[in-house]
């Protein structure tokens, strides 16, 4: 009796251990994509102030600066999902869930919640890889004048979506938001 309860003791602390681990890599991950994300944002910042430089001192262009701002806007937007995410940044309605006297019951409404965006975005992620991988065994080109593979400008929307499932799947395990 005594060799099951402590194997059942062990059991739990493992299973603490790897939430544990995986709470660390999944905030760890959030907080990679947020630096990516600022890096694309201050890429963006520069590359207008370049072009605007160019063009009021120089009357020259970059010619692909409007081209590139768009590829670090969605660059950003995408590696910042899983951040906003967690810190509770996205829009949320709570019409439902802010009725409900019930904690339990927010919680499972949350975690339900949750588990369809699951596998929603999951979904998303495996389509955005299937749209890349065409992108690159058809070496499909920007039509701008850099003439970019578009399978390098949809990287980022692959690596920002990914670290937002395991965000999702992070507020799954810590049962919600609960509103309160």
């Amino acid at each position: 009796m005594q060799a099951l309860q402590s194997k059942k003791y062990l059991k739990n602390i493992e299973n603490k251990m790897l939430k544990q681990y995986f709470m660390k890599f999944e905030k760890g991950l959030n907080n990679f994509g947020a630096f990516l994300s600022s890096l694309f944002v201050i890429a963006l910042v520069s590359l207008t102030l370049l072009e605007i430089v160019l063009r009021t001192f120089f009357d020259k262009s970059t010619m692909f600066a409007d081209e590139y701002s768009g590829y670090f806007y969605l660059a950003s937007v995408f590696l910042s999902l899983g951040f906003a995410f967690r810190e509770k940044a996205h829009i949320r309605i709570n019409i439902l869930t802010s009725r409900l006297k019930n904690v339990r019951l927010r919680k499972a409404v949350d975690i339900y919640a949750g588990s369809v965006t699951f596998f929603v975005i999951l979904f998303i992620l495996y389509r955005v890889i299937l749209m890349c991988i065409d992108s690159y065994e058809f070496k499909i080109l920007s039509e701008g004048v850099s003439a970019t593979p578009i399978y390098l400008t949809q990287i980022p929307m692959i690596v920002g979506l990914f670290i937002f499932v395991v965000s999702i799947l992070a507020f799954i395990i810590r049962g919600g938001h609960c509103d309160s």
